[in-house]
């Protein structure tokens, strides 16, 4: 199961890090994190393999966000900077199956995914 943490309201520019952590045993699978604003689709916004060697980003994210993980502790970030009106959404931490998919912005890759975490940015 995966559970994710640190959403909340902030004001455009501030930051916010999110975390997402999976119960059980360790898993070899890329984790991906995904937003979904009111009226929206869901948004891919960054993935990172399962040996942190491959990590992508949505453009909407680019330089201003970061994802990382740590196996020992089962958990995996999101670290979101120079936030804007536009990233309010829920945020959803998700696991593929597979240790990392090419197709890794599609949300019909991953296999599990958390509750969700509202973020909010003000203007």
């Amino acid at each position: 199961q995966l559970q994710a943490f640190g959403g909340g309201l902030v004001q455009a520019g501030g930051s916010l890090r999110l975390s997402c952590e999976w119960s059980g045993r360790t898993l070899r699978h890329a984790m991906g994190w995904f937003c979904q604003a009111p009226g929206k689709e869901r948004e891919f916004v960054a993935v990172i393999s399962w040996n942190s060697g491959g990590i992508y980003y949505g453009d909407s994210v680019k330089g201003r966000f970061t994802i990382s993980r740590d196996n020992a502790k089962t958990t995996v970030y999101l670290a979101m900077n120079n936030l804007k009106p536009e990233d309010t959404a829920v945020y959803y931490c998700a696991a593929d199956k597979s240790p990392f998919s090419r197709t890794y912005f599609l949300s019909s890759v991953y296999d599990y995914w958390g509750q969700g975490t509202l973020v909010t940015v003000s203007s």
